[in-house]
């Protein structure tokens, strides 16, 4: 079916892009052929408008996709290529329905006359071939020889022309190759190919199994690349950054706002803890307090940074992740630090709080989340839960005054100057800092206070919290280094190593 089969293969490499193509449109945006950057201040010997070509941009945006592509089959351990799903009252889908719709009734009207015509059945024998071929792997060589003698199409036309065509059996020997090149998850949809006798929807389900097929290639060699492709993506992003650099010179603006902000903070931090233990303007130092700032990014309001900006939907879950983390661990506080000691150490308890608390915080970053209620609930739930698990074991049921109390500091816990919030957050983001800079001594940081029923969490957050920072700085080193050596004054300036 060669106009279905050609849209088949345009969803396939449109769905290879689809995970890079919002993140590649956002460097775009960010990229203003104008010179200087806003953030450098514009003055009256500021250069003038740089002009680039319709091919520049084309280039430049397929360096940055291919880029955006090989990192996320590298960091995104789970990456999968996936057909393209239009929407479902969209124009195109309907219109796409349609032409497949023409297509397979003029191919059953002509194979329905007397004599039948397989003009249409001849080429879509010759894409099913095509396909076939293209599933075999290189030791293939006796299926492949299999495949072209009897899908020969100058003798397939020979026998059409005869009126001696049989399309049944070449179906069955299709379907029958099908089996024997697909994965095992496709058994079924073959047992499913074999139970179909009518010629035209046989040939329909398998353009649709094989387009199944090719997708499972696809994922087999991305899966199959992914160890090389790790070896050379630090060096491969580099180069492509530096070669998209190269044409957008303004590409680094925001990352270096980001660090030089970075800067200022700790600078203040100094200030204002001389009598303690400020942080160090190290590079490695800067560095991890500026990965850090991101998990609180205001990402409505300010431009997230280039070299990050590939990552950004990936430290927007973390952040999101913290956040809950974050109040779980607060209610939790607050409710054995009200309850006392007649609720420590019992078994099970902490765990079915927990599992309270986050079934009810689980969309609590949706737009239709209204935290008021879900901290009134989740205090009505505890003082029920704790008045059953008091009586249980012989203590006296929660007072009025008490429950009242419970409530108010439960519901109080979601404003951003709460106290006891303030301090697992503070925690939190000193066990996350600790867990950067104990990458270089292979040592996990010690848990901090009141963070325990979350510990499993927590740590799940460092890990891919690290890996992902870690990566970044092998990649992105270079560029930092010279950042750095802008923004910090000749007294800070020590040997730049990130």
């Amino acid at each position: 079916m060669p106009k279905d089969s050609d849209e088949s293969r345009k969803g396939e490499k449109d769905s290879k892009e689809e995970m890079t193509e919002e993140t590649s449109e956002m460097v775009r945006r960010r990229v203003r052929v104008e010179t200087p950057s806003p953030h450098r201040g514009a003055t009256a010997q500021a250069s003038p408008p740089r002009f680039v070509s319709i091919e520049e941009l084309m280039e430049t945006a397929k360096g940055v996709t291919n880029m955006a592509l090989a990192h996320e089959i590298v960091v995104n351990q789970v990456f999968q290529v996936k057909p393209t799903e239009l929407p479902e009252e969209s124009l195109e889908r309907r219109v796409k329905e349609i032409m497949r719709k023409a297509f397979w009734d003029c191919l059953e009207s002509q194979l329905n006359q007397d004599p039948p015509s397989y003009d249409h059945a001849i080429k879509l024998l010759s894409e099913i071939k095509e396909t076939l071929l293209t599933l075999l792997l290189p030791g293939h060589g006796r299926l492949r020889s299999r495949i072209d003698e009897v899908l020969d199409l100058p003798l397939i036309q020979q026998q059409a022309e005869k009126g001696a065509l049989d399309i049944g059996q070449l179906s069955q020997f299709i379907v029958g190759m099908m089996g024997s090149l697909c994965a095992p998850c496709r058994d079924e949809d073959i047992n499913k190919l074999k139970e179909i006798t009518d010629i035209v929807p046989l040939l329909k389900s398998i353009f649709t199994v094989l387009d199944l097929m090719k997708m499972d290639m696809a994922n087999f060699a991305v899966s199959s690349i992914r160890p090389h492709l790790m070896q050379q993506s630090v060096e491969y992003e580099r180069t492509k950054f530096q070669e998209f650099l190269e044409k957008q010179p303004n590409a680094l603006d925001y990352t270096e706002k980001w660090l030089k902000d970075t800067v200022n903070a700790m600078r203040e931090s100094e200030v204002c803890c001389a009598s303690s233990d400020p942080p160090s303007l190290l590079p490695l130092h800067i560095h991890n307090q500026a990965y850090l700032r991101l998990l609180r990014w205001d990402h409505s309001a300010e431009p997230f940074p280039e070299t990050v900006l590939m990552d950004q939907m990936r430290f927007l879950e973390m952040q999101q992740d913290m956040e809950r983390l974050v109040l779980i661990s607060s209610i939790l506080l607050i409710v054995y630090t009200t309850t006392g000691e007649a609720i420590s150490g019992l078994p099970g308890l902490m765990e079915k709080l927990k599992s309270t608390v986050n079934v009810i915080l689980t969309d609590m970053h949706s737009p239709a989340f209204s935290a008021q209620e879900a901290l009134a609930s989740i205090g009505e739930k505890m003082c029920v839960e704790l008045n059953d698990c008091l009586g249980q074991h012989g203590y006296s049921p929660f007072s009025a005054d008490r429950k009242g109390t419970l409530k108010g500091q439960i519901s109080a816990a979601v404003l951003p100057d709460n106290a006891v919030r303030k301090l697992i957050e503070s925690r939190v983001q000193s066990y996350l800092l600790a867990s950067l800079e104990s990458t270089l001594h292979q040592t996990q940081p010690a848990l901090p206070g009141g963070l325990a029923p979350m510990s499993r969490e927590l740590k799940e957050l460092a890990v891919r919290f690290s890996r992902l920072v870690n990566f970044n700085k092998l990649v992105f080193s270079p560029f930092y280094q010279r950042i750095i050596q802008k923004i910090l004054m000749p007294s800070e300036l020590t040997s730049i190593d990130v």
